[in-house]
């Protein structure tokens, strides 16, 4: 499984997409093997197949998944796109995209996105954007123009004050940022309005050992507060338990 991305739901099951192989692939808690809960039929675009899928999330309402797009609980789906450097956010019904991040070419500005990124949807609409080349977390308030460092932007690096290819980026009920800093091989959290971060999995270096990781790609949380990781070089989803008080 390479490049993968996940949901977990509420009974606890891990849906990751399986770049690599096309396929979503649903794993039961302590399981010990997956089922294919969509795509798997090769590289195609009939209804029955995917092309590199890279996210999933769950539509609780009717108990199916959608695939590679971002939906919240106030009907908006947010679509990220990396060649336009923007995220769009719309409601299924609606024809009208509205840009509420970036969407102004590649670059290093604060109304700019460069790279590879994922998006954090908040309660109050704000979103918050891994920054990949820009090795930074950006929040975009709702209606804003540009975005907001809020971690990282001190260029590319290992010290507590930089990131090295930013990429997953979830926020818990305290409004803690953690962020998977991919090329340090390492979960940063990083509460809001300080100046660095801390390491919270991963100060062992890139291995494949239980408690270290390899380019982690992305990463949520549970009900429970459970942490989940893409562990990409590795190809597994790890689960931690963290302190999160």
């Amino acid at each position: 499984m390479q490049n993968g991305h996940k949901m977990v739901s509420r009974l606890l099951t891990v849906s990751a997409t399986d770049c690599s192989n096309h396929r979503i692939v649903k794993w039961k808690c302590n399981s010990t093997s997956g089922q294919i809960a969509a795509g798997g039929n090769g590289l195609e675009n009939s209804i029955t197949q995917l092309n590199s899928s890279t996210d999933v999330i769950g539509d609780k309402e009717n108990g199916c998944l959608i695939i590679c797009d971002v939906d919240k609980s106030n009907g908006y789906l947010y679509v990220r796109d990396y060649e336009k450097h923007e995220v769009r956010r719309w409601k299924p019904e609606d024809t009208n995209r509205i840009i509420v991040a970036g969407g102004n070419g590649e670059g290093d500005r604060l109304n700019q996105l460069n790279g590879r990124f994922h998006i954090f949807v908040y309660n109050d609409q704000s979103i918050y954007v891994s920054d990949e080349h820009n090795h930074r977390v950006m929040k975009w308030m709702k209606d804003a123009k540009e975005g907001i460092v809020v971690a990282g932007g001190n260029g590319p690096g290992n010290s507590l004050t930089q990131l090295w290819a930013s990429i997953g980026v979830a926020v818990d009920q305290l409004d803690t940022i953690y962020i998977a800093d991919s090329n340090n091989h390492r979960i940063i959290r990083w509460p809001q309005e300080v100046k660095q971060g801390s390491i919270v999995v991963d100060e062992n270096g890139k291995e494949e050992q239980a408690n270290q990781l390899s380019s982690s790609l992305d990463l949520t949380f549970d009900q429970q507060g459970n942490l989940y990781v893409v562990d990409n070089g590795n190809y597994r989803v790890q689960r931690f338990n963290i302190d999160i008080s």
